[in-house]
């Protein structure tokens, strides 16, 4: 079982992904259909299904079939709004990103993202309009996302970002996952659990 250490996000980086457009919803990154499996184990495969195929079925331009790899998503304003679908972020994070720069996120959204360890930052919208363009003429490029000390550099670039404070300090301690933590300290749970007067065994 991962410990605090383990958990701590205070870091990620590598090349990016743009995703232009505000207001993507939960059901373009996850089309409904695909909420009744009942794990997310596939979901990575369902991520923006529609939008990466033509009518007839084949994979088109669409960014994530263009910067195959990438590990920084980069998107607009109010991305992941809509129905509060955690197969949403889980899709993202399943696909293989670490970390997502965009204007604005929808709160349940970004809430979802944080208790994957997945950090949701915001910056100026020029800020991100211009990462989006690096990231299209700099296809292989780094990006480096400092969730600790709130900056993204990139080529010779270093801008501030703003992450959440309570999902910053869920990163950076390591204690966004509180399943794993309550099973690292499953003898002190159990002890606080039997003290508690409505607990019943």
């Amino acid at each position: 079982m991962a410990g605090v250490e383990e958990l701590q996000v205070r870091r990620v980086g590598g090349t990016g992904v743009p995703i232009r457009g505000d207001d993507v919803d939960t059901d373009q990154i996850l089309p409904a259909r695909f909420l009744k499996e009942v794990t997310f184990e596939n979901m990575a495969d369902y991520l923006f299904y529609d939008a990466r195929r033509d009518e007839d079925g084949t994979l088109n331009d669409h960014p994530l079939n263009r910067f195959e790899g990438a590990r920084i998503m980069v998107v607009n304003d109010n991305f992941g709004c809509g129905s509060s679908r955690e197969h949403a972020p889980q899709a993202i994070d399943r696909w293989g990103i670490d970390g997502i720069v965009g204007e604005s996120f929808a709160e349940i959204f970004q809430g979802n993202c944080e208790s994957l360890g997945l950090p949701a930052a915001t910056a100026d919208p020029d800020e991100v309009a211009a990462l989006q363009d690096w990231i299209d003429e700099h296809p292989d490029g780094e990006i480096a996302l400092d969730v600790e000390e709130e900056t993204l550099s990139y080529g010779d670039r270093t801008v501030a970002v703003e992450i959440d404070d309570a999902m910053r300090e869920a990163l950076v301690e390591g204690i966004w996952d509180t399943t794993a933590l309550m099973r690292s300290n499953l003898d002190a749970t159990r002890e606080t659990a039997a003290k508690l007067p409505y607990v019943d065994g």
